[in-house]
Parts: C-alpha cells; structure tokens; sequence
C-alpha cells in the first residue's frame, strides 16, 4: 500500500485547522500549536490515522462490502464522486436525505421505482402510455435520480460510511451510530471526533486537503478489491 508522505499533506494544506475561537477542545490531542489565531494540526497524528483508517477500508472492500462515501460541500463534491466512481462505491453528494440508513426499506422502494421506470424504458412499455403519463414518469424519474442515483446499487446499508465533515453531515453521522456502522471521517479543529471510529483529523475545507485524503482512501479500496479478485481468481484456477 502506497503510505501517505509528510510534505504531500504539507503541500496539500491538509494541517490547516479553524480558527482558535471555533474549536472543539475534544480535539486537543491532535492539535499540533497555534499559529496567528489558527490552530495547526499535527500531522504525524494525521498520517497514522491515514494508515490507520486505509488498513482497513482496504479490508471492507477485500470483503467486498460496500463503503458509502458522503459529502454535500461544494469543495468536496466532485472530489467524492469521482472517487466512488472509480472504485464502484456508492456515494451522496446531495442533500442528505432523513432515513437513508434507519429507514432503508422506504428508500429501497424509491431506487425500486427508479428501476422500474428504466425497465419500461427499455422494453418498451413506456411507449404503450399516454404522453402525460410518460412525461409524469419521466419527471418522477429525474427527482429520484438526484437524491438517489449515486446509492441505486447499494442493495443493503453499507458496511461503512466515509464522512468529509462531521459536524455538517451531522445527521448521517447520527445515523450510521445509531446502526452501529463503522464511521470514517475528516474531523477538522471545529468539530467533534467522539463517536467517529476512525478520526482523520484534517482540514475539511479546502479542496486539495480533501483530495489528497480521499485519494488515499480511494486507492486503499482498490488494493483491497484488486485481492479480492486474485484470489476469486485463484479459487476458479484450484477447481478447473
């Protein structure tokens, strides 16, 4: 596994925390001094939490257990997104919708009609309804993409969430606790990291800090699927 490097998360601004007047003092350990009024991060702290937290996302995904990425700052969006992609997790970087994980049930019903629509689609049955009912269909269709397009293939609450930011995607956080899922998380100087199974205490705002984390959270989820298939495949060579 390619370990995370001390000047990489320098370079990245990954120590920069808030200012002093808006910490959480649950952060303390991991804070490294204060500098013109802003608390700097320690970042020997920082990479042994990365390693830490890779280590075993890279065991979730070698599992082949679903890891959900969530993250619905501006500055993090399309760095979460791209990275799920990449290694076929899903992801939310919309609003958080209230239930999404104690209330699966409701939501496996909303990506069930998603589908539905989509099978209509493609058999044709779609063209067998009035040109109300399709354009109705059709909106129904958009609306459920958006909140729930990037987790249509989730079938079961994942087996972790990475969250950008626990203090804004509080109730997430709140959530996945209440389930007993394991959470991962930047958690910068502002927030709180009780709770949080595997802190990463960073800086949650500035968008290289948040790639150069996510990066390395998204090539641990490789590796451990890139084993996963080896060995499956290894498994078929011992049977033939």
């Amino acid at each position: 596994m390619n370990l995370p490097k001390y000047n990489d998360q320098l370079s990245a601004g990954v120590h920069f925390g808030h200012q002093k007047s808006k910490w959480n003092p649950k952060m303390l350990p991991y804070i490294f001094m204060e500098k013109q009024g802003i608390h700097i991060i320690d970042l020997n702290k920082t990479l042994d939490c990365l390693e830490t937290s890779a280590q075993a996302m890279k065991q979730i995904a070698k599992s082949g257990k679903k890891i959900l990425f969530v993250a619905t700052k501006k500055q993090a969006k399309e760095v979460i997104s791209e990275a799920a992609k990449s290694v076929n997790m899903p992801y939310v970087t919309e609003r958080w919708l209230g239930g999404m994980l104690t209330n699966f049930s409701t939501v496996k019903k909303s990506i069930r009609k998603m589908q539905a629509y989509d099978k209509m689609l493609a058999d044709g049955t779609i063209e067998t309804m009035s040109k109300r009912e399709r354009l109705q269909r059709s909106r129904q269709r958009e609306k459920l993409e958006t909140v729930f397009g990037s987790i249509s293939d989730m079938n079961r609450t994942p087996a972790a969430i990475f969250i950008v930011d626990v203090k804004k995607e509080n109730i997430a956080f709140a959530e996945a606790t209440k389930l007993g899922i394991p959470v991962f998380a930047m958690v910068d100087t502002n927030s709180n990291p009780k709770g949080v199974d595997f802190v990463i205490p960073s800086n949650d705002d500035a968008s290289k800090s948040i790639s150069k984390v996510i990066g390395i959270m998204a090539d641990a989820v490789k590796e451990g699927l890139s084993e996963r298939s080896a060995a499956k495949g290894k498994e078929v060579a011992a049977k033939a």
